[in-house]
């Protein structure tokens, strides 16, 4: 017997026939009632299905807002900065920066003061149980914080627009190189999913590879989000001068299509559990894909968003002086190994140091030198 979002999925390829992977995904993870990201349970943190690096330590949300401050001072410290967080998740970037903020401010009465004091936060949320979630732990900051379901009811933006895990969330085009460049649709056959290659759905798709100049051999299994492009340009309409400061997990395009990535990136998070089949679990499990960091530059240069860098939320990290919060952790901290055990799990190889990824891209005439790319910026590879 199918569950109900397999049945919703099944009913509409019998209707249509068989349907984009990029489709499927849409379905599974965001229908608007059966959909994963529409369900009632917690999915990020331990009693969820995976760890983002805002629930390893508050430190995380404090680099962030660190260099946004520093965003703010390159932009003439302006009356009003406003900063629209796309992808939330539990609110937890968000609460550990004006934390932070709050803090430094009450310590040094300068600059950081001021800044906060300038600063309008929006948090771009369409589901309701979420943004409830949301509010409760930002319950402190509600009269600093502004809900809003889409990014244009943000109005006009100067200031900064960010983003954590929310790229590789993004559903995606399936691709399967044969005699040709084929497309992956999802079938069913009444007792369960399927795949078959066919004609690619878009011409944007071979564009998108001859543009690139990318050939890829017999067999080579990948995935394409144009849903990236269009984001860009939504932003790009609304964002009058500033910054786009996006981390995710992903890799150039040389490393993002190259010989030992021929089965793609597309991963599976349940319980904690990594899987590689999205056709179990469906609506209860994560669905996600690596970022192509270069088409994300790319795109957004075509419509006047400027690299200022790219490194690995490691190198970003160290550059912001994590190692100064560290040793204040260690004068002020009643656990300092058991948090310092969570911290190097953010910067180092081993753990989200070199997997997550750090781009932040401008809209404006000048071309700003940021902290955070004062160790290693790696837009060469780009």
């Amino acid at each position: 017997m199918m569950d109900p979002l397999e049945n919703k999925i099944f009913e509409r390829i019998r209707r249509e026939g068989p349907i984009t992977f990029e489709a499927f995904m849409d379905m599974a993870l965001y229908d608007p009632e059966l959909g994963y990201y529409a369900s009632q349970g917690q999915r990020i943190g331990r009693g969820g299905d995976f760890y983002t690096s805002s629930h390893l330590h508050a430190i995380f949300g404090a680099m962030v807002g660190k260099q946004i401050m520093e965003m703010w001072e390159l932009m003439d410290s302006a009356e009003v900065f406003t900063i629209v967080e796309m992808g939330a998740g539990e609110g937890y970037v968000c609460k550990d920066m004006l934390d932070y903020l709050t803090r430094a401010g009450s310590e040094d009465q300068g600059a950081t003061g001021h800044f906060f004091h300038s600063l309008q936060y929006f948090i771009v949320e369409r589901n309701e149980l979420q943004r409830q979630r949301q509010q409760e732990r930002l319950n402190f900051y509600k009269e600093k914080i502004t809900w809003i379901s889409d990014i244009r009811e943000a109005g006009t933006i100067r200031g900064c627009i960010f983003s954590n895990e929310l790229l590789d969330a993004f559903p995606v085009h399936l691709l399967r190189m044969e005699d040709r460049l084929r497309e992956v649709y999802v079938c069913h056959n009444g007792s369960g999913f399927s795949e078959q290659t066919g004609e690619l759905s878009t011409d944007a798709i071979a564009g998108y590879f001859r543009d690139a100049g990318i050939e890829l051999e017999r067999g080579y299994t990948t995935e394409l989000n144009l849903r990236i492009r269009d984001w860009l340009q939504n932003i790009d309409a609304v964002l009058e001068k500033g910054f786009v400061f996006t981390i995710d997990y992903g890799h150039p395009e040389e490393e993002y299509f190259s010989e030992d990535r021929n089965r793609g990136t597309l991963l599976c998070y349940c319980n904690h559990e990594l899987g590689e089949d999205p056709y179990v679990n469906i609506g209860a499990q994560d669905i996600t894909s690596h970022v192509n960091f270069s088409s994300v530059r790319r795109w957004g240069e075509e419509i006047g968003l400027k690299a200022l860098g790219y490194c690995s939320q490691g190198s970003f990290l160290l550059a912001m002086g994590i190692d100064q919060e560290i040793a204040r952790l260690a004068e002020t901290s009643d656990d300092y190994l058991f948090e310092l055990s969570r911290i190097k799990k953010l910067f180092l190889p081993q753990g989200m140091g070199e997997s997550h990824k750090l781009l932040i891209q401008y809209k404006g005439s000048e071309l700003p030198k940021l902290q955070g790319f004062s160790i290693r910026n790696q837009l060469r590879f780009l």
